[in-house]
């Protein structure tokens, strides 16, 4: 198989639009600048839609390699740069920890974002108006890193202070294994982008900032790729927006963001300046301030990058609350809603855990277990061999006895009331959901009303107890109940 062979562009930035050889999203690759390996029998379109194959080819992009070893991993910045290089526009769904993230990479995607407003969410259940921290985001960030092999693009907020904080922040946010960072030039607090009350602080602190993270590169050694932010939109007007990201690419910045842009047009004018510059658009899912264009409306418009920086908190959210109204109505969620227990497994890495340590297991260690059984079997043996050996043979069988003054505490003798002779009767509770379907159907010993609540929360204020010294002399199959909970669901309780 022929190695993917890249030629480098002398300018730092992406190429021109106007050298790529389609405008659409998906579009061919340049085949005068990548060539793929014939093998793969892969179409270009699929560059952007496939799950398995994208994040293999954009990892085999930098090796030019003769020979079968596998190669070293690539610096998550250059990965990143790669990307940039590609043509198209390039999707990229905000994560907020490592779970996310490998979800993130498991569907195919290049790269992702994190997103401030969701880490704030999940990690402190707290809105996004500057209470995280430098030193929760370095390490939300890292556990994200270390989880996926895809580049991340980390929010750096304003970057936590002045200059000198900055330089800080981008230098935490290298050795935290980022592709990128995003700085912006709000005030402290900061505030989510498409909500009220957002200021930002001078056109020459704002520069400043991004100085100061080129030079923090630079003293790394590093290439992360910086992403400078513009609030200014709505805290001053577009044109200041669009005069400070101009500066800003001046600065060194890489990729330029103006955040919440009301119009298309507001939009196309950002991407009008130093086309060269690949500009980033931010798709706030549920109601932003920016129009909610596809990836083949942000390409023609001139975007490279496409944040959603909503969507996985979003979901999760709502399917933590369709969970836990299932619970408190006394079921589980229903099988479509989640995966199954070996999916899980699998998305987590238990198989690979198990594979990889086989390779570890030793024969010195199935020995100690050995031994280890050994030993308890004899302290067993010693044990069996101390005890009194003359009132019961080792054949005969431990009966455990229930004494008539321990069944009698639960009322079941027969001696106390009417309710006693309930014992030998069974309640039947059936749970139909507000679709028709049938989500509970048990059968539990009438006497033990205690349980009942465990399985349907919603009986928790009915006494179940009154309603069946009034039945115990029925005949089966009376119905005790049947009401509909709070949720919609139809409950129904049968003395058979």
């Amino acid at each position: 198989m022929r190695s993917l062979v890249v030629q480098h562009q002398p300018q730092p930035h992406v190429r021109s639009r106007d050298n790529l050889s389609s405008p659409s999203f998906g579009s061919h690759l340049n085949q005068r600048s990548l060539s793929l390996p014939h093998k793969l029998n892969v179409s270009p379109p699929l560059l952007i839609k496939t799950k398995r194959v994208v994040p293999q080819i954009v990892a085999a992009y930098s090796r030019d390699r003769g020979d079968s070893a596998a190669p070293e991993p690539e610096p998550p910045a250059k990965a990143l740069r790669r990307i940039l290089e590609l043509p198209g526009v390039h999707q990229g769904p905000a994560c907020f920890d490592a779970l996310s993230a490998k979800l993130v990479e498991r569907a195919g995607f290049l790269y992702c974002f994190t997103s401030g407003f969701s880490i704030s969410a999940a990690r402190l259940g707290l809105p996004d108006t500057g209470f995280l921290s430098y030193g929760e985001m370095v390490d939300q960030g890292q556990q994200i890193t270390q989880a996926v092999s895809i580049p991340v693009i980390g929010d750096g907020d304003n970057g936590y202070g002045n200059a000198m904080n900055v330089k800080r922040t981008v230098k935490g946010y290298i050795k935290a294994g980022f592709a990128g960072i995003l700085l912006e030039d709000q005030v402290s607090p900061k505030a989510c982008g498409h909500t009220q009350g957002r200021k930002v602080v001078s056109r020459e602190e704002a520069v400043m900032r991004i100085k100061a993270a080129v030079d923090a590169r630079k003293e790394s050694g590093s290439d992360i790729v910086i992403v400078a932010r513009s609030d200014s939109r709505q805290a001053v007007s577009l044109d200041e927006a669009l005069w400070r990201s101009r500066a800003f690419a001046d600065a060194g910045a890489d990729v330029l963001f103006i955040d919440a842009l009301a119009s298309k047009e507001e939009m196309k004018a950002f991407c009008g300046i130093y086309p060269l510059v690949p500009k980033m658009a931010n798709m706030l899912e549920g109601g932003g301030k920016t129009p909610i264009l596809n990836p083949l409306e942000l390409e023609d418009v001139g975007y490279k990058l496409v944040a959603y920086p909503l969507s996985l908190i979003g979901v999760s959210i709502q399917a933590m609350q369709d969970a836990l109204a299932a619970i408190k109505g006394g079921r589980i969620p229903p099988p479509g809603s989640m995966p199954s227990f070996e999916e899980i497994k699998e998305i987590l890495g238990f198989n690979n855990y198990y594979e990889e340590e086989k390779r570890y297991s030793s024969n010195s260690s199935q020995l100690s277990s050995e031994r280890l059984a050994s030993s308890v079997y004899s302290l067993q043996g010693r044990a069996k061999d101390d005890a009194d050996p003359k009132d019961q043979s080792s054949q005969d069988p431990i009966v455990e006895v229930i004494t008539p003054d321990v069944y009698n505490n639960y009322g079941a003798d027969g001696s106390r009331d009417s309710f006693s002779g309930i014992w030998s009767r069974t309640l039947r509770i059936k749970l139909t959901g507000r679709d028709g379907f049938e989500k509970l159907d048990v059968r539990i010993p009438a006497g033990f009303l205690d349980g009942i609540t465990n399985i349907v929360p919603a009986l928790g204020g009915v006494n179940i107890k009154e309603l069946l010294n009034e039945a115990a002399d029925g005949m089966g199959g009376k119905q005790l109940l049947d009401f509909n909970d709070t949720i919609g669901d139809r409950i129904q309780v049968f003395l058979e």
